[in-house]
């Protein structure tokens, strides 16, 4: 034991720079994420702010089965999925396209110009970005007017349930496309230019290099990547939702996050059932994020732990 103390002395000699570096987060993540998390136990309480955490009666499973057997459980379950799947199979590929779009670029001002373009909507208000949202969607706003322009009809566009999964995508993927190219151009610096030299000694064509090089040159970091959005299926942020919806289209906006802010917060303050939803919620993103990597260990050599 006094030797494995004295490796961990010499380790943290060696390396105090980078362990008091990240110190900050590790405290951060332990005072924000960790502690709270003994506040779960309220899911299986009838809480009352006046009686406490722990002086509040022990009802068991009861929300959890209120939860399941309640008309809004398979609605919001269903858009939840519905919506992550979407941005799944849209908003996931669309970065890497343009990451390798952008590699492919040879002239140095116009590829800087287009990433400074691409990258400008992360940067904005998201209660900005909801607000050009619903004007360009309003009946005299600009996706109207290119509607009529084809000889469509103008509609307020965000009042159809129809309409809801399909901006919401494509806004999210308009404003996080270019920042997410960031790392995966980072990924692509990382691979030798002599495999592109070899390549084009043997005759290869520019999208042979990108299907034998760059790309499996990149897939270690496409397959985290997947497996931390996967792990994330159950999540949809509450406050761009929020900001979009209305009474009208909850029928396919209304998602977990939004439900439990209803229920906890802005409608009826039942803290003990909502705490179940965001229970349940993080289990099964859980149960996800392991079954991914256990499933991208089993068939590649890629995973995330």
């Amino acid at each position: 034991m006094p030797q494995r103390l004295s490796l961990v002395w010499l380790n943290y000699k060696k390396n105090k720079a980078i362990y008091w570096m990240a110190l900050p987060v590790v405290v951060y993540f332990l005072v924000f994420k960790y502690l709270p998390m003994y506040g779960a136990v309220i899911a299986f309480k009838e809480y009352t702010v006046g009686k406490g955490i722990w002086g509040s009666d022990w009802v068991g499973l009861q929300h959890f089965r209120d939860f399941f057997q309640s008309y809004y459980f398979w609605r919001i379950l269903k858009n939840t999925l519905v919506l992550s799947f979407y941005q799944l199979l849209f908003g996931f590929p669309a970065p890497i396209l343009l990451a390798l779009l952008l590699n492919e670029l040879r002239h140095e001002l116009f590829k800087r110009t287009v990433q400074t373009i691409s990258y400008i909507p992360h940067f904005i208000s998201i209660v900005v970005i909801c607000g050009m949202v619903v004007d360009f969607s309003s009946r005299d706003g600009l996706f109207n007017s290119i509607i009529v322009f084809f000889g469509g009809e103008s509609s307020a566009l965000l009042s159809e349930p129809g309409n809801f999964r399909t901006i919401y995508t494509a806004s999210s993927i308009w404003q996080e496309l270019g920042f997410s190219t960031i790392i995966y151009l980072a990924a692509l610096s990382g691979i030798n230019p002599e495999l592109y030299d070899a390549s084009k000694v043997d005759g290869a064509s520019r999208i042979r290099q990108v299907w034998h090089i760059t790309l499996p040159g990149i897939i270690p970091m496409i397959v985290i990547l997947l497996i931390l959005r996967v792990g994330g299926l159950m999540e949809i942020g509450f406050e761009k939702v929020i900001l979009l919806y209305n009474p009208n289209i909850y029928d396919t906006a209304d998602v977990i996050s939004t439900f439990v802010y209803r229920k906890g917060i802005s409608e009826s303050a039942e803290f003990s059932y909502t705490t179940a939803v965001g229970l349940f919620q993080s289990v099964v993103n859980f149960i996800l994020l392991i079954g991914a990597n256990r499933l991208s260990k089993a068939v590649s050599d890629n995973k995330l732990f």
